[in-house]
């Protein structure tokens, strides 16, 4: 059964709980992780054929690497007609959202100087799907269409094959749905590798993006600096502050939703409601027992779940600032009067009627968050992961003489005394 704490006498045990359920991986993972690297940089594709035939039990090779014209088709026609359709609302839902996050060029043109910034989209981006059980076509739109929307030139995704060869036909169609220009069979740390240091059959990329487990986490960790990254994902959680207006059938279910993703998933109530709290507890054990993921969302309730209760609303605001969830749900009466409280969270759900699963397939906001208490200092992907900013700055020769002593003072102040000489140059001529 989900634990009951006090805010006032164990905030510290809760926070801890929280932000130590992932760590990255032994030594073991690591050297093994950097193996796999350097021999994808020095060996190409006969080590990304050797790997994925090792882990994946598939006969890789330069012919059937990227998936073809029938292989799409094939998958086409494995998706029902209206899971398409829904498919196709949502990634109109995630596309409309993209685009006004669409930042400009800008050119501040002033007296004797201009300055401004010069907006670009990344060449090329790599797009990471796990395989298996734990294909998401969602994720698939929420990562590739932003990059699209950005106005990346190519856009690749690696996804882990079966031992036939096989892929998850869902993927497929939301990669296509979602503008994808190539899909490859190869999956793990050897496609980290191959979408960093380029191989004979797939080019590199300037920033890889997506999910993974250990291996890939630790890989984009590794190539990180090399090309970008969006971010280390952690295990999934979900904070839900509520009230005495929320309903505790509603709140229950929320947690459980979380909870489902993974053994490590954590799902947390605090609320300023002794009664509340107590409901939700019985109710957590009530849907649990009709779940079909029953043994993971287990697991993850009597783990790192927790229910907290404080003396006023405000103190539960304070802790979940301190906690800084990837998913925050405000179950109160006035959610917009509490916005403003907010701090740190990932994705924010306002209200008794916009659970999270909105948030995750169909509004259009993007499901891929800071965990582990990352929204202190990260944001969810957007069309800015995808985009690179240079400043532009222009100056004139009288407005060059205006500003030169002090360019050459603060230079010189610097000991730098060769940026001061390329000011003197100029003021002497």
């Amino acid at each position: 059964m989900i634990k009951l704490y006090s805010y006032s006498n164990e905030k510290d045990t809760i926070l801890n709980n929280l932000r130590n359920r992932q760590e990255l991986g032994t030594y073991a993972h690591l050297e093994s992780v950097k193996s796999i690297l350097k021999d994808v940089k020095e060996k190409g594709d006969h080590a990304l054929f050797e790997y994925t035939k090792k882990f994946d039990g598939y006969d890789l090779n330069k012919d059937n690497i990227l998936v073809n014209g029938q292989e799409i088709e094939e998958a086409y026609s494995k998706v029902s007609a209206d899971l398409l359709s829904t498919m196709r609302n949502a990634k109109e839902n995630i596309r409309k959202f993209h685009e006004m996050q669409k930042q400009r060029t800008w050119i501040d043109v002033q007296e004797g100087r201009s300055l401004g910034q010069l907006i670009n989209p990344i060449e090329s981006v790599g797009v990471y799907v796990p395989g298996g059980t734990a294909a998401y076509p969602s994720s698939v739109l929420m990562n590739i269409i932003p990059a699209r929307v950005a106005g990346v030139k190519n856009i690749s995704m690696v996804t882990p094959p079966g031992k036939d060869g096989s892929l998850n036909p869902l993927c497929v169609v939301a990669a296509v749905e979602a503008g994808v220009d190539a899909i490859y069979k190869v999956g793990g740390a050897q496609a980290i590798g191959a979408l960093c240091y380029g191989t004979e059959s797939i080019k590199g990329v300037n920033k890889i993006v997506g999910p993974g487990n250990i291996y890939v986490a630790l890989a984009k960790r590794e190539v990180f600096g090399y090309v970008g990254i969006d971010m280390i994902a952690g295990p999934s959680e979900i904070l839900v502050v509520a009230d005495k207006s929320a309903n505790p059938v509603y709140v229950a279910a929320d947690m459980l939703s979380q909870a489902e993703h993974d053994p490590m998933a954590a799902a947390m109530l605090i609320t300023d409601d002794e009664s509340l709290a107590l409901k939700v507890q019985k109710e957590l054990e009530v849907q649990l027992s009709r779940l079909e993921r029953n043994e993971i969302t287990r697991k993850a309730i009597d783990n790192y779940g927790a229910i907290i209760v404080t003396d006023n609303i405000e103190n539960a605001f304070m802790l979940a600032n301190e906690a800084a969830p990837e998913h925050l749900e405000l179950c109160v009466v006035n959610p917009f009067e509490c916005l403003s409280k907010v701090k740190n969270a990932g994705a924010i759900f306002l209200g008794h009627n916009t659970p999270e699963p909105v948030g995750d397939y169909y509004a259009g906001p993007n499901h891929v968050l800071p965990t582990s208490g990352t929204a202190r200092f990260f944001s969810p992907l957007s069309v800015d992961d995808f985009i690179k900013k240079s400043s532009i700055v222009y100056y004139t020769r009288e407005q060059l003489l205006k500003s030169a002593d002090e360019i050459i003072m603060f230079a010189n102040t610097e000991g730098l005394t060769a940026h001061a000489n390329a000011i003197k140059v100029r003021k002497k001529d």
